[in-house]
């Protein structure tokens, strides 16, 4: 709908609903100040007629007919418990039985000593009738008019008013459709030059004449030079961006709420194995693997993603996605294939080291036993070759985790996940150091909740996590203190805590216990015979399954190993 026709239709709305108004108010005061004039001429009436009727009721019966036949009124005595003594609607006396009048609000307020008022259809004469009530003769004397003339009244006051109001409509609508014409012409050619401004032409602005419309033109002129210095400084920002994006080494794409592509650079179309000139299809079908597809999946579920790593035709990405605020995403993809691949020579270095260094060791193994075995020095001899003996399988077990940790960061190893109960798989790993946590006077607690009993994981896996977990703490606690396992439902998913009495382990030290071969206590822990691999295998463990690892701990107070393992 047009500006003027808006315009029109609402002053005739404002009009009627006005006329409506004036009408309805019109009725009810005129009627109000009708009704109470009739109300204390009935009054005045009724007081004549308490002084004038006689007290016996043939006679009152007789005078009251005559009375009303003259008046036009209608007149009745009441008793005090309710029943009619008298009525002028009827010539003679005795009177027919009549409904007892004592709940007629009039007469209540009569009966009460004051003067009642009512208005209500009379069930008797079948007319609206106005009644009034006051206290006296046998009880209460009441009179009541026909209500015909004052509705007679207000009907003519009506029709004056309506004349009046049409006449005024009609003069407000020619006026409303002069004044509307007059606004609207301004503000439609303002209109067609707000669509050249978005349009990119030449926009022409009205003169009106009207104050506030030319300062509206005015501030349409200013936005219009405003608008396009600002267009300027935004194609030159944008063909820098452009040029910046197109230059980075990293792949590079934006995608719209819609997920269609809007900007990949050079980089970007070369690691998805696309030409400069092919198009590119929407973000959700532009990845064939799975593990990139769920990134698109979670990002435009406004989901951030932090360096997820995906192997893509044969090259290993660094996938990082954000939600733009105004709908869509922006990919960054880092090709790591290089990096990861120095990081595979630097894996089996360290494997093939530990495989040459096994052979070496079985020997010494081998002939620290033939001399336990044989005895030469019962008392020199046994001791040194206990000693060997011992330093031979502590470097067994190293490297045996040099070989578990290169194994678990190589991806050889992937977690077969099943619901595992930790109670269950905390006493199995326990079981082992059973012997030696009795020497030391130490105990297991297991307190699982019921509802973070069970948790997806490798069953291995999860029984090698807590091996090593409680192998720590063994190693650190003091004798006579306890390790606690418990489970709680954390994120969605559910963690499982390792608590020990140990002595802690300082702030600064926290962020690093997850790496290997680093020691908190460089001389107590090779005196405890650590590896130092425990928690670095820990923390491969849990990542392989999806989840983290963290440390908390307090000098002094102990600390806490909380592995947390995502849902299914």
């Amino acid at each position: 709908m047009r500006f003027a026709a808006r315009l029109l239709s609402a002053t005739l709305l404002v009009l009627l609903l006005g006329l409506v108004v004036l009408l309805w108010t019109a009725d009810r005061l005129l009627r109000r100040d009708l009704e109470r004039d009739m109300a204390v001429t009935l009054e005045r009436q009724a007081v004549l007629i308490r002084e004038a009727v006689p007290s016996e009721p043939a006679q009152a019966q007789q005078q009251l007919h005559q009375m009303a036949a003259q008046a036009g009124l209608r007149i009745t005595l009441i008793a005090p418990d309710g029943t009619v003594v008298a009525e002028s609607d009827y010539a003679t006396y005795p009177l027919p039985p009549l409904q007892n009048h004592a709940d007629r609000p009039e007469v209540r307020e009569a009966l009460q000593g004051r003067t009642g008022v009512a208005r209500r259809q009379s069930e008797t004469v079948g007319r609206a009738l106005l009644y009034v009530a006051i206290p006296g003769g046998p009880g209460v004397v009441r009179v009541a008019s026909d209500l015909s003339q004052v509705n007679a009244l207000v009907r003519r006051a009506q029709l004056a008013v309506a004349t009046a109001a049409l006449v005024a409509l009609l003069i407000g609508t020619l006026a409303s459709l002069i004044t509307a014409r007059s606004i609207a012409r301004p503000l439609t050619a303002l209109g067609a030059a707000a669509r050249a401004i978005a349009a990119g032409d030449r926009p022409r602005f009205p003169r009106s004449g009207i104050p506030d419309i030319d300062a509206l033109v005015q501030t349409l002129r200013d936005m219009h030079h405003q608008l396009a210095d600002r267009f300027d400084a935004l194609r030159h920002g944008q063909a820098e961006s452009a040029a910046l994006v197109e230059a980075m080494v990293e792949g590079v794409l934006a995608a719209d709420g819609k997920g269609r592509i809007l900007t990949a650079n050079s980089a970007a179309r070369r690691l998805l194995g696309y030409r400069p000139e092919e198009a590119l299809p929407d973000l959700q079908e532009l990845f064939r693997v799975k593990g990139a597809r769920d990134v698109v999946s979670q990002v435009t579920q406004g989901v951030v993603v932090e360096g997820r790593e995906l192997e893509l035709d044969g090259r290993m990405l660094l996938v990082s996605a954000r939600p733009l605020n105004s709908g869509g995403a922006v990919l960054v993809l880092h090709d790591v294939t290089d990096v990861r691949r120095l990081e595979a020579v630097r894996r089996d270095f360290v494997a093939n080291v530990s495989h040459e260094l096994k052979t070496p060791l079985t020997s010494i193994a081998g002939y620290a036993e033939t001399l336990v075995s044989d005895r030469p020095d019962e008392v020199t001899s046994g001791r040194f070759l206990e000693i060997i003996l011992g330093n031979a399988r502590r470097m067994q077990h190293l490297v045996d985790d040099l070989l578990d940790l290169s194994r678990i960061e190589s991806g050889r190893w992937q977690p077969r996940k099943e619901p595992v109960d930790i109670a269950e798989v905390a006493r199995e790993a326990w079981a082992p150091l059973a012997e030696r946590a009795a020497q030391r006077h130490m105990e297991l607690s297991v307190d699982v909740d019921n509802d973070a009993s069970v948790v997806p994981a490798d069953p291995e896996g999860l029984r090698q996590v807590l091996t090593n977990l409680f192998d720590n703490a063994l190693r650190y606690a003091p004798a006579g203190g306890t390790v606690a396992v418990h489970t709680a439902r954390q994120e969605g998913g559910l963690a499982v805590m390792v608590s020990d009495s140990g002595p802690g382990i300082p702030h600064e030290h926290l962020s690093r216990v997850f790496e290997r071969f680093y020691r908190v206590d460089t001389s107590r822990s090779r005196e405890e015979g650590g590896t130092g691999l425990g928690l670095a295998i820990v923390r491969h463990l849990v990542e392989a399954h999806g989840g983290t690892v963290r440390a908390e701990s307090e000098v002094g107070e102990g600390t806490t190993i909380t592995c947390w393992f995502p849902p299914t």
